[in-house]
């Protein structure tokens, strides 16, 4: 079940969320299949913890991979992935349905790569869901500062 609190976000910027039975979306393939969408129009939001103990949060193209150095750069420190209970306490959404909206005090990025898509498809909160937008209103509604984190080939 969606979140209120990204619920709210959602109905305040005329979004919609899709949902499908629980589980089914969690990782970028899966939500790409039930979505009929390509897996890079999946937009993967990846909680990062850094060196500086702060958390970071990045958001891709579904079939690209973080580039450790370029997040590096984009942070300033070290980071890592966080766990999943660390995404849990950190966001209140666990893997495979960590989402954007709704998060605070977190230092939000968007890769420009997923520019090139009409519609891309964020999580709403959960492993069974998809939010269709674009990437303008989604960095509107994040705050997310545009950058280039992804390996580069990817």
């Amino acid at each position: 079940m969606i979140p209120d609190r990204v619920r709210k976000i959602l109905a305040e910027n005329g979004l919609e969320a899709l949902e499908f039975e629980e589980g089914s979306t969690p990782t970028a393939k899966m939500a790409a299949e039930k979505l009929g969408v390509s897996v890079s129009q999946i937009a993967k939001s990846i909680l990062l913890k850094g060196k500086d103990e702060k958390y970071y949060m990045v958001i891709i193209e579904g079939d690209a991979k973080l580039s450790s150095s370029k997040a590096k750069k984009l942070t300033g420190t070290k980071v890592r992935m966080a766990t999943a209970e660390e995404s849990f306490e950190v966001t209140g959404f666990y893997p495979g349905g960590i989402c954007p909206f709704g998060v605070e005090n977190i230092k939000i990025f968007i890769d420009k790569g997923l520019s090139k898509y009409e519609t891309i498809y964020p999580a709403a909160g959960t492993d069974s869901s998809g939010v269709p937008v674009t990437f303008e209103k989604l960095k509107e509604i994040t705050g997310a500062v545009v950058c280039d984190v992804i390996k580069d080939g990817d």
